[in-house]
């Protein structure tokens, strides 16, 4: 079972992630899994992106009950992001130049994350400040704007709270008026798509249309989390457990909630996440919530090509797994002595992970 995996002997979880990424890549590269996608694509032509913190409780796919490999996810610590940074601006702007390119609209949720029931189940990197975290999303949304336009015919950026304890989405609307999925009764769901069209006035109607099936998603997960919620294991899953610190991109696997620390490659300072990450780890071990024997560091890059592309994510998968390891090493010694390393690259087209000789 899938709860059982966080007290299980590290070699064992381990051994567990990576079969989950061979079932994945499986799966996604099924003719029936393509298949679906074509067809969910062709019926919803949006392009949804995600800006989200590298919690491993936050698992927006799972939350929504949207099939693998739909939305794109870019994670850093607290969902703090600057477009201004280099690579992460190239990335967007290619991600958003490519999706135009079919004819397709992109739209950007850019996300907080809370908990209503203990302040300090919330966003460490924001050191549990709600209100910061929100005036961030804002400033991201602006950015999205100076770059992309602000008037969001083909690129929009909403912003969208997570409350933890239930994974329920808040979606705020263009004139401070907010939309909490939890707190919906059946008469709101009813008319979920009239309220949306108020809302988000400003949003194209197939944006609209293809944001949908995600909130009605989210509302049958919030009911499948209340019929749990005073369970022992939904009372774990509400509190970290991670045991993994994963550095890159091409983690969507990890579809399975707080397994992983997810750090994107984004922040010119990627010593901060990674140095928050190692934290949480350490803590989540003194605490027991999982066990002292051991936690994983994965880096892993993404490839479209063999060749230079693929030897190009080589370099650069070592490169982030050897910073990151320096970095535990430093600031945690006793923790690092407990490091196990693993060093990959992803097969974008196919979601196959691929591990590599590492340079340690």
């Amino acid at each position: 079972m899938v709860m059982d995996i966080h007290g299980k002997p590290i070699a064992e979880r381990i051994a567990w992630l990576f079969g989950l990424a061979e079932r994945h890549a499986a799966m996604y590269r099924s003719p029936e899994a393509w298949l679906a996608r074509q067809r969910y694509q062709a019926e919803h032509p949006t392009a949804i992106a995600v800006l989200k913190c590298m919690d491993g409780r936050i698992n927006i796919p799972v939350a929504t009950n949207t099939p693998v490999g739909l939305l794109m996810p870019f994670r850093n610590l607290g969902g703090i992001f600057d477009l201004g940074w280099p690579h992460l601006g190239e990335v967007l702007a290619h991600h958003v130049q490519r999706v135009v390119n079919a004819g397709r609209h992109v739209l950007f949720l850019v996300t907080y994350h809370y908990s209503q029931g203990e302040p300090r189940r919330g966003c460490a990197g924001f050191d549990y400040d709600t209100a910061a975290a929100i005036a961030h999303t804002y400033e991201i949304r602006r950015q999205v704007e100076h770059i992309f336009g602000s008037d969001h015919g083909t690129v929009y950026p909403l912003v969208c709270g997570f409350e933890t304890d239930e994974d329920a989405l808040v979606i705020h609307g263009t004139t401070g008026e907010q939309l909490h999925l939890a707190k919906l009764t059946a008469a709101d769901r009813a008319a979920l798509e009239q309220r949306l069209a108020a809302l988000l006035p400003d949003m194209p109607a197939q944006m609209r249309a293809d944001l949908l099936p995600l909130l009605h998603g989210n509302l049958e997960h919030i009911e499948s989390v209340r019929s749990q919620i005073r369970s022992r294991e939904r009372l774990l899953d509400i509190e970290h457990r991670e045991w993994t610190i994963c550095l890159g991109r091409g983690f969507d696997f990890l579809h399975t909630p707080n397994v992983a620390l997810i750090i994107g490659p984004y922040s010119p300072n990627l010593d901060v996440p990674i140095r928050k990450a190692a934290g949480i780890i350490e803590a989540n071990m003194q605490a027991g919530r999982i066990p002292d024997d051991g936690f994983l560091l994965l880096a892993s890059v993404p490839y479209e090509e063999i060749g230079v592309d693929r030897a190009r994510a080589e370099l650069k998968s070592s490169f982030l797994s050897s910073f990151a390891a320096d970095v535990i090493r430093r600031e945690f010694p006793r923790l690092g002595e407990q490091m196990t390393t693993r060093t990959a690259v992803l097969d974008w087209r196919s979601r196959t992970l691929e591990a590599i000789a590492s340079k340690q």
